[in-house]
């Protein structure tokens, strides 16, 4: 989805009031403060992303240009997002900022990386103030995903009524499959190879589900891929892609390549998918690609689920959702020789 402001083109503001970023400039004697406006559909909803500065809506467009519009049938909420840039107060911090203190208070969910930087998001009113210091820019990462995507999960999941889920999901032909199992299981590099194989990305590691009838949604702009993925790639040119894109620092310490699937061999899912069923990735392997895939009973499937979903399994709508996806079938999925062997057997899934 691009935003509803397209970039101007020799980069200086222009007679419409677009700046050299394609973002609209509000006067300053306006009624808001914010020079910069933003329209984005995420997640089923439309966003109106303001700021006081355009290095913070860069990192909205680093987050959300670009995308299909993810739209849900029968839904309209529209939510604001307040992005202020402030000086530090205090001396600036050296190193890598510390991760979010979240917790709940008066109906508002609140993440404090510290005075400078934080988020207050209030669903009751559809709208998120997120305020950051000028050297946070230097983690731009950490200040995308932790502040500002943080506070569109909350209310997009909230507003809307949807089960935030820990999983990746990808797609073939407007169905869906649901990629659960711990870090290190192999989820991204079995969406990449399902990629290269002709499916769709919904989502790496959150995807939206509403309970009613399934369909999932997302943001698939990035997928995350540890330096050995690179191993089991034969292409060149797709070697070259993946080596070529920056390497970001996750909080566990390990480093991984950041694919922007808006470039190159990417497919963002041109829409919301219905989900088919879910699939637990193992790092066991199988010797017999006919044997990768084991379906679950539904106990040990619904065990399994709650299990690896602590966050989701408290919010309103588990019980159905849970319900449904496993009246859709779950099953296991073993390692096979390559992962090609992987993205044959749960092709047969979406078949």
């Amino acid at each position: 989805m691009r935003s509803t402001l397209e970039p101007s083109i020799d980069r200086r503001e222009q007679a419409d009031g677009r700046d050299d970023y394609g973002l609209r400039t509000v006067p300053s004697d306006g009624p808001t403060d914010f020079r910069f406006v933003a329209h984005k559909r995420v997640l089923g909803g439309r966003f109106r992303f303001v700021g006081d500065s355009r290095a913070m809506l860069d990192l909205v467009e680093a987050a959300y240009g670009g995308l299909p519009a993810q739209t849900l049938p029968a839904t309209a909420a529209r939510f604001s997002v307040e992005l202020c840039l402030v000086r530090r107060s205090g001396p600036p911090r050296k190193g890598e900022p510390p991760a979010p203190r979240i917790w709940s208070e008066g109906g508002a969910v609140r993440a404090v990386v510290d005075a400078s930087n934080h988020v207050v998001i209030e669903p009751a009113r559809c709208r998120a103030r997120v305020v950051a210091s000028e050297d946070m820019l230097q983690h731009a990462y950490h200040l995308r995903c932790e502040l500002i995507e943080f506070a569109v999960f909350i209310l997009a999941a909230r507003g809307i009524g949807l089960v935030p889920l820990h999983a990746a999901c990808i797609g073939w032909q407007g169905r869906g499959l649901l990629l659960l199992g711990r870090s290190g299981s192999g989820k991204s590099t079995l969406a990449l190879h399902g990629l290269l194989h002709g499916m769709e990305l919904l989502a790496e590691d959150a995807v939206f589900v509403r309970p009613a009838d399934l369909l999932a949604t997302g943001v698939p702009t990035h997928l995350h891929l540890r330096t050995d993925a690179l191993d089991l790639v034969q292409d060149d040119a797709i070697r070259r892609w993946i080596a070529r894109a920056p390497v970001i620092r996750r909080r566990s310490g390990v480093e991984k390549f950041e694919l922007d699937l808006r470039q190159g061999y990417g497919r963002p899912a041109a829409s919301p998918l219905a989900l088919t069923g879910a699939v637990f990735v193992s790092d066991r392997t199988s010797g017999r690609a006919d044997a990768l895939l084991t379906p679950l009973r539904a106990r040990e499937a619904g065990r399994l689920l709650q299990a690896e979903q602590p966050y989701a399994s408290g919010q309103p709508g588990w019980h159905r959702f849970k319900r449904e996806i496993v009246e859709r079938g779950i099953h296991q999925l073993r390692r096979g020789h390559h992962p090609r062997d992987s993205v044959d057997a749960i092709r047969r899934l979406l078949d």
